[in-house]
């Protein structure tokens, strides 16, 4: 694991970390090598997809609901290739995320559930460099999610019925990855990880079916940039974050 950032969290000292993200694909394609790491070292990892990914498909037989049917599916079969098995879904409209005050109460109420000391979530910033990251829905459930552990899920006066009504106390979320924005200061070595993440990515089969040998050299030249800006040697594989300190 390379840094830049000197106030990362010891993965040992954690037990859970919450994943929020806005499609099926998205944290495997961005962060399954780092999950995978984190299962293996015995913490619990926690899936909440915001949509079930329904505007997804090109093939115009398959309707919306049954697309959302299969991604849920994909998305749960490639959990398991990264040690997750609790894959939540919030059941949104694919392609209509806003960050309401709405979307803010249902990842508080995740974040009061699981209660981790760590959420992964998409960056809420546009990356110019890279454009596919920064998909409206993308950006608008890292706003949401962001604002859902700073300030609404530890404040017990955010969303009082979320004490009231369901007996969720407050909790503090001590630090976020960000990823996909334009700024990364924490890399994760995955080479060890690199097929999982494959095999992971290949369980969306809806979505990466088409691609063959496509996926491998997409995923070998992005990752392998990412270690070169690690600093890591050559034929090294690299997952990058932005982390913040939220404690």
């Amino acid at each position: 694991m390379v840094e830049t950032v000197t106030n990362v969290l010891d993965d040992g000292d954690l037990q859970r970390i919450l994943v929020v993200m806005a499609h099926p694909d998205d944290v495997d394609f961005g962060a399954a090598g780092t999950v995978a790491g984190w299962t293996d070292l015995g913490i619990e990892v926690v899936y909440l997809m915001v949509t079930d990914g329904d505007a997804g498909g090109s093939d115009d037989a398959v309707t919306r609901a049954e697309m959302a049917a299969l991604r849920r599916e994909e998305q749960r079969a490639a959990a398991k290739c990264v040690g997750v098995s609790d894959v939540r879904f919030l059941g949104r409209a694919d392609g209509r995320v806003e960050a309401t005050l709405d979307l803010r109460r249902d990842i508080a109420r995740a974040i009061r559930q699981v209660r981790p000391d760590r959420v992964l979530m998409p960056s809420p910033e546009r990356n110019y460099e890279r454009i596919h990251p920064s998909h409206p829905d993308h950006r608008a459930v890292g706003s949401a999610a962001l604002d859902a552990v700073y300030p609404d899920a530890r404040n017990p006066y955010a969303f009082p019925e979320l004490l009231a009504d369901e007996g969720l106390d407050a909790w503090t979320v001590r630090e976020v990855w960000l990823s996909g924005g334009p700024v990364a200061n924490h890399y994760v070595d995955i080479t060890d990880r690199f097929e999982r993440k494959v095999n992971a990515l290949r369980a969306h089969v809806s979505q990466t079916g088409h691609m063959g040998d496509g996926l491998l050299e997409m995923l070998r030249g992005w990752l392998g940039a990412n270690a070169a800006a690690a600093g890591l040697p050559e034929g090294r594989f690299a997952e990058p974050f932005q982390v913040v300190n939220t404690a």
